[in-house]
């Protein structure tokens, strides 16, 4: 079965059930688990950002850094209340796409399976905002496990 599971986690309302399948699946395999959570920069990146708020935008992104870090350190927790020993990764880029960042940090950790949520968007709202998951699919190396959801406020 699987020896290490990299669980890609957004801080959106799929976290809980991302995190149960990967802590279930772990545990079942007795894999090891690692956390990860990436942080897009792109868009503090762009030069018009940069120039209208050039003394905050260092500061934007200690904030982000330390929220993912808080973040990532409660659901590390979380698995250990479950018996499983995860350790955290962060990965950030103001250049490169989410999906990208995932998969060079599943590759770098030697990954098995990844474990990602699906937040189900259709239409026009997924040509605006994308999908990481989608991204995964076609462009990782990497086995991938899409955990299904839909937004509630949707």
């Amino acid at each position: 079965m699987y020896k290490r599971i990299m669980v890609a986690v957004d801080q959106s309302f799929m976290t809980s059930q991302v995190m149960q399948a990967a802590i279930a699946l772990a545990r079942l395999s007795d894999a090891r688990l690692a956390i990860c959570h990436a942080v897009d920069e792109t868009l503090l990146a762009q030069r018009e950002v940069a120039m209208m708020l050039p003394n905050s935008v260092g500061k934007a992104e200690a904030r982000m850094r330390l929220g993912a870090q808080g973040f990532l350190a409660g659901l590390q927790e979380e698995a250990r209340a479950a018996g499983i020993d995860a350790e955290i990764r962060l990965v950030e880029s103001e250049e490169k796409h989410v999906s990208d960042m995932l998969i060079e940090a599943s590759s770098e950790w030697q990954a098995d399976l990844l474990v990602v949520g699906t937040h189900g968007r259709r239409g026009i709202e997924r040509f605006f905002v994308g999908s990481v998951a989608e991204r995964l699919v076609r462009k990782g190396q990497t086995s991938l496990l899409l955990v299904r959801g839909e937004d509630p406020v949707a």
